[in-house]
């Protein structure tokens, strides 16, 4: 599958729907529930900063392969503010909205794969992947 799914992001009911897809996907590829639930969570976990931190967005999934396994990849992209220090928002704690910080480094220990790009200014695009064990 190269085809992506999306979900925008501009309301707070879109991270539910973000949430409820990306399950759906996970679920569609084989992932248990327990891993459907990890995926779900690190959705809602980079919906809710797209909502909060850039008012509008995106979350795509696709499913990814190689040689030997496949998985679910989850790319968050938005067009916001930017993440001015990528370091102290990954630090466990770190909050700017009052939260309880473990958005970012949450999402990298439920996904096997974690990579980020921001620009002050111009946005930030999250990739994940989860790979079926």
């Amino acid at each position: 599958m190269t085809t992506q799914s999306c979900v925008h992001i501009k309301k707070e009911w879109d991270i539910v729907a973000a949430r409820q897809l990306g399950r759906s996907t996970a679920k569609n590829i084989g992932f248990s529930t327990v891993d459907q639930a990890r995926v779900a969570t690190a959705i809602s976990e980079l919906a809710r900063n797209i909502y909060l931190y850039a008012q509008e967005g995106s979350i795509c999934y696709e499913l990814v392969e190689d040689t030997a396994r496949k998985g679910i990849r989850v790319i968050a992209e938005d067009g916001g503010p930017g993440i001015r220090d990528i370091n102290k928002a990954m630090e466990d704690g770190y909050t700017t909205s009052g939260g309880l910080g473990a958005g970012l480094p949450g999402v990298k220990r439920l996904m096997d794969e974690f990579h980020i790009q921001s620009s002050v200014g111009e946005g930030t695009t999250i990739k994940t992947v989860k790979w079926l064990r």
